[in-house]
Formats: C-alpha cells, structure tokens, sequence
C-alpha cells in the first residue's frame, strides 16, 4: 500500500515538474544595437520545452515521405544554417529543389519568408519545404500521424503543450521557436561594436567602402533591410524565376527577391537565389559589369559599382570580420545526442 502510494506521489510530482516546466518562457538574448525584433514574443513567448521539441523536430526525418530528409538536410549548423556548395536545395529521391537554400538565423527580425517572401509568418513557414514535392515532399497530415505514434514525441509535446496530442499547428510552432533561438551576434564585427576588439586598417578601409555601397540595401547591424530588390541578375531561363512575379504576376515584382544578410558569408557559399556566384569576387564582378537593366531594377544600382583590387581586398576583409564562428559551433543549435 505504501509503495503505491508512492508511486503514484512520485508520478503526480513528474507530471507537476513537466507542466511548470511548459510553463516556463525564454527571453530571446540579442546585442543592446541590434533593433527590436518583429516577431511578437509576447504573444506567442519562447518556452524551452518547445524550443527543444523544435530542435528534435528539425533534425528529424521523420518530416519527409521517406524519411531521409530533414530541415537540417539543407540548413546545416555548421554551415550558418545554409546548404553550403549547393547550389539548390536537394531533396528527397535526389530531387532537385527551385532555389538556393537560404541560411536560416536572425529570423525574428524578418517579417518575410523565402525569396519571393511567399510565407508571411514564420509559424507556418516550414509547411513550404515539407510539401514541397522536391524537397521533403510529405503531406503535414501523414507526418503528424506519424510523430503520434511515437512514445518520444508524446513525453515532448506533453511537456511544450500540457498533452501529448501533435498537431500541425504544434509542430509549426515548435519548429519555429527553435529557429528564432538562433541569432548570429558574435562576430569580429559584433566585438567591434561592444569595444572588445578593433578593425585592422583593411578591414577599416573596407567598411568605409561598405558603408558608401552597399548598406542601403545591407543595413547594419542585421546586414540586411530584408525588403526585397531587382539587384541586376540576369532571368534564370533553366529556372524559369523571376522572383516575387512568380506569385503575383504584378510587373514591378518581376526579378524581386529578398536581400540576404552579409553576415556568414564564409559558410554560405554559394550565393544569390540560384546560388551562380561561387565567389564573393564573382559577385563583386557582378556588380561591377554584370547588371542588367531593367524596370524594377534597384534605384541603387543604375550605375555600376566599381572597386579597384586594393578596395576588394579590403571589402572582403570587413565581410570576413561579419564571419560568426560562435554560431557555426553552439551546441544548443545542434542535433540532440
């Protein structure tokens, strides 16, 4: 009589433990520079109990058709969350995705998502990539199906949402609070703007080119405005991409796409949407002498930018110091072992 009293003591003690623990929040940690987010965390706050599902599930396969791919598959830790030297996504059954991967952090300042900005709310963002029929081509249907089945998945989604039932819209939100975790803020450049370290004179020289060229589109400290822009790409006719056209056929979206961050460029090779530039100096050169105009064409770009080879060098010297190697190695943002 007592041992089952005390079982059933120690079990209700559990279940208190795993509730309180679902109750808990997490504050996102960010530079005292960096602007507010845009996500509203008070209306949908981090809790670490979600923020660890989330990770579970973005390691997982058990999202794809066949159970081979994961959201990791094209967004590696190690690589800024991008699928460095590819140059689409790649998916199931050696499918062939229709863009570049882009690289995943800093998302709670963005209010778009992918590069045509299709997906307006990161909540629901990764319901592109799973039924994307190229990429991990599952129904979000099957794959809850599948994750019920699962005593795993019971304890963790008991523990994020007080019972152990997955649904579609729990499994977006887990995988959402895990990608709003990861913030890339540790860089040379970051250590600059807290006074721990200082610019070498290329790097110096460098950022002053940056800031005379490029941060109307690469606002700092993010690195982006994350609007969206004609940089002067030529149309991708194997791709048939014209950007955020593609979407709402109106003329002035014809060759938008969202502007990325020049933070981790070392680890996001290669670049733009189709990911043709292998080379930051191949985009320099771009740049340079490779814009096409047309109507949308960014007002910015009606003229080349030209840069001598003294003034790349020292331009890719102050890119190299946006580099995050705190973020490329954290831990908490790798698969659960």
């Amino acid at each position: 009589m007592i041992k089952s009293r005390l079982k059933t003591f120690t079990a209700v003690l559990l279940l208190l433990f795993l509730f309180s623990y679902s109750l808990q929040e997490l504050s996102l940690i960010y530079p005292s520079y960096f602007p507010k987010p845009v996500y509203d965390f008070k209306k949908s706050p981090l809790k670490p109990s979600t923020v660890e599902l989330g990770r579970k599930l973005f390691y997982d396969p058990i999202l794809s058709r066949n159970n081979t791919i994961s959201c990791s598959t094209c967004h590696l830790s190690n690589q800024a969350f991008s699928h460095a030297g590819n140059h689409l996504s790649k998916g199931i059954e050696d499918g062939i995705g229709d863009r570049n991967s882009p690289a995943i952090f800093n998302l709670a300042w963005q209010k778009t998502f992918m590069w045509d900005g299709s997906v307006v709310n990161i909540d629901v963002q990764a319901l592109a990539p799973i039924n994307h029929p190229k990429e991990m081509g599952e129904d979000i249907n099957i794959a809850v199906r599948r994750i019920n089945k699962s005593k795993e998945y019971k304890t963790l989604f008991y523990r994020s949402f007080g019972d152990s039932l997955a649904t579609s819209e729990r499994l977006m939100k887990a995988l959402s609070q895990f990608q709003l975790t990861i913030v890339s803020a540790y860089s040379k450049y970051d250590k600059v703007k807290q006074g721990k370290a200082k610019f070498n004179q290329s790097e110096k020289k460098g950022y002053q080119l940056f800031k005379q060229n490029c941060s109307s589109c690469h606002k700092e400290p993010l690195f982006s405005t994350y609007e969206f822009a004609n940089n002067g790409l030529s149309y991708n006719s194997e791709l048939k991409d014209y950007g955020k056209w593609n979407k709402t056929f109106e003329p002035e979206d014809k060759m938008i796409f969202k502007i990325p961050s020049l933070r981790n460029l070392a680890y996001t090779y290669p670049y733009m949407h189709d990911g043709r530039f292998k080379t930051l100096y191949e985009v320099l050169e771009h740049y340079e002498k490779g814009i096409e105009k047309s109507p949308t064409l960014a007002k910015q770009l009606q003229k080349p930018i030209i840069f001598n080879l003294k003034e790349k060098e020292d331009l890719l010297a102050f890119l190299a110091a946006l580099n995050d190697s705190v973020l490329v190695s954290n831990a908490e943002y790798q698969k659960i072992k």
